[in-house]
């Protein structure tokens, strides 16, 4: 190697450290997967066991109560024709374990991503050494994300998580510390002068007030999850991926179309379903 023929092996260290890793803290990573892979099969026995008609009914009350009453019909129409479509294509299991995956994805993603963007907005030190780090993380190809997460974690439905949520939590973050910034500083400085602490401040001021920006979050980190989990679908989490990947490996459209057409309806679903929420929580602080 010389100054005009560069090479820097990068490589060897990340593998040099995923060894020390892996030799040092399996006590860690298994933990993690116990935790994952029990959350996972808890949500999937919930949202499989029960006949289709009853989830279906259930999905479509849950739009009917976000969105509400007078605007949620269609939503709920929606919900019914779309998930009874799923059933028909015989991908009702597969649909129900891809919804888990997103589900324990975006629970991990969000109980990690709104205290950092709430800490980040909160201290100009916290915010500049996470920005480079999140613009990493959402410039980085999702297959990349696979591959040191089957090596920790082996074949299953947590590399699956834990890629999807790597993948997803960056705009949660993000809009978390933007939220909490655009809240007003009068109205901060008034909590202040009637003698409120800053923990009550965000409590009650920062928080309510950024609520409709912090759905919004939200509702991206969900559809990067579930953007994510038909590649996860390589880490065998099994599901709409599994099949997207079986698809792809026997050249079957007719498989591919039909896992690709739930996905797409899981995903108008809960893209819907989120922002419905989040324009409930609008209405509320205005």
């Amino acid at each position: 190697m010389s100054f005009l023929n560069p090479r820097i092996h990068v490589g060897d260290w990340v593998e040099s450290a995923f060894d020390w890793l892996t030799q040092h803290a399996t006590w860690l990573f298994d933990a993690i997967k116990t935790a994952v892979t029990g959350l996972y099969d808890a949500f999937d026995t919930v949202l499989s066991s029960p006949p289709y008609y009853v989830m279906i009914i259930v999905f479509a009350l849950l739009a009917l109560v976000a969105a509400g009453w007078r605007r949620g019909w269609k939503l709920a129409l929606f919900t019914v024709v779309g998930f009874y479509l799923i059933r028909a294509f015989d991908q009702w299991n597969n649909s129900m374990s891809t919804i888990s995956l997103v589900l324990v994805a975006v629970i991990i993603a969000l109980i990690i991503a709104i205290p950092i963007g709430i800490l980040a907005a909160r201290n100009r030190v916290v915010s500049a050494i996470v920005r480079p780090i999140l613009d990493l993380m959402q410039t980085l190809p999702g297959l990349v994300y696979l591959v040191p997460v089957i090596i920790v974690f082996g074949i299953g439905p947590t590399p699956g998580v834990v890629s999807t949520l790597v993948f997803a939590i960056p705009p949660g973050i993000r809009l978390t510390e933007l939220a909490i910034r655009q809240v007003d500083p009068e109205v901060v400085e008034a909590g202040k002068a009637f003698g409120s602490s800053d923990a009550r401040i965000l409590r009650q001021i920062q928080i309510p007030l950024a609520m409709p920006t912090i759905m919004a979050g939200v509702n991206q980190v969900i559809m990067l999850a579930l953007s994510m989990v038909v590649i996860a679908g390589f880490a065998g989490a099994g599901g709409l991926g599994g099949q997207v990947n079986q698809a792809l490996q026997t050249l079957n459209l007719s498989l591919g179309a039909e896992a690709g057409l739930a996905v797409v309806i899981i995903a108008v679903y809960l893209d819907r379903l989120s922002s419905a929420i989040g324009n409930r929580g609008r209405a509320v602080t205005s």
